[in-house]
């Protein structure tokens, strides 16, 4: 398939059932395309973008998944193709002498409420709101901020940071020098991971949730309520426990054995039954424990 193709109609293919393919690249320069594609199931939209820009995916009641592109110049190009349920969505780049304000490409994508995602882009903003449904959100220096979403949310950075709001289900961030947010989770797993950012989870732990959260040299920082129940682990070799939240700290209810290892500095404690676990872990930044007013 062609990226410089006007356009193709859409094909019927007979056999194990029906297949639909239809591209239209947008040419012109500043030129924006809207497609609209039906979809029966649960549809999976695929956005991989070498160009900078925004991507922004919103939910609807429609059985529709609604594609709005532009791009900054001719020197950049939009593919996007339906295959059954599943919308792919490619800007590559034709010419890499282009200057970085001719390099950047807007997607605004309107998906049914449960969707899958695999968004991929260099340095805009990934923005999803209110969609239900796994997703992989890959970005080199762009942020990457989700609202009210639910599924398993796995998020990979190398500069960007993650703000998450209200996000449900399991969450996984890995990232090199961007940090991470979570704002009142209904998470009952988290792994985050920075080498240099902070973290900072304010919100309630599920009973019988998993949350791991780690920074090389950035501080770890966690707030809970007077109603949360956890097992608490936080572990730091040359950095700083900072517990100011030590009313509501008591020992380990539970007799385990914990053995620091090579970290110098820990705290072992229990808030209320200590039903979910919580290990947090640094290397040289500080970790610190808030209960929330």
């Amino acid at each position: 398939m062609s990226l410089r193709t006007i356009g193709r109609s859409v094909l019927p293919v007979f056999g194990a059932g029906l297949f639909f393919c239809y591209a239209s690249p947008a040419q012109a320069t500043g030129q924006r395309v809207e497609k609209l594609f039906d979809v029966a199931g649960r549809p999976v939209v695929m956005i991989q973008a070498v160009t900078s820009g925004r991507i922004e995916v919103k939910s609807s009641k429609n059985r529709q998944v609604i594609v709005s592109a532009s791009r900054a110049s001719d020197k950049i190009a939009v593919d996007i193709e339906q295959v059954g349920d599943r919308i792919d969505v490619t800007a590559i780049i034709l010419d890499p002498s282009a200057q970085p304000s001719e390099l950047e490409s807007n997607f605004l994508i309107t998906v049914p409420e449960e969707t899958e995602l695999q968004l991929r882009t260099q340095t805009g903003l990934i923005y999803v709101e209110q969609v239900m449904g796994d997703m992989t959100l890959q970005s080199v220096a762009g942020d990457v901020h989700l609202k009210e979403v639910s599924g398993y949310i796995v998020v990979r950075t190398t500069g960007g940071s993650l703000v998450c709001t209200q996000c449900a289900g399991k969450l996984e961030f890995r990232s090199v020098s961007g940090g991470a947010q979570i704002l009142q989770p209904v998470l009952t797993n988290v792994s985050l991971f920075s080498t240099s950012g902070n973290i900072l989870y304010d919100g309630d732990f599920i009973r019988t949730g998993i949350y791991t959260m780690q920074s090389g040299k950035g501080t770890v920082e966690v707030h809970f309520s007077g109603t949360d129940s956890f097992d608490l682990h936080a572990q730091t070799t040359m950095g700083t426990v900072d517990n100011q939240a030590s009313a509501f700290l008591k020992p380990d209810s539970h007799g385990a054995k914990h053995l620091a290892g090579k970290f110098s500095k820990s705290l072992i404690a229990t808030v209320g039954q200590g039903l979910a676990k919580v290990e947090l872990s640094s290397y040289s930044g500080t970790i610190r424990i808030l209960k929330r007013n």
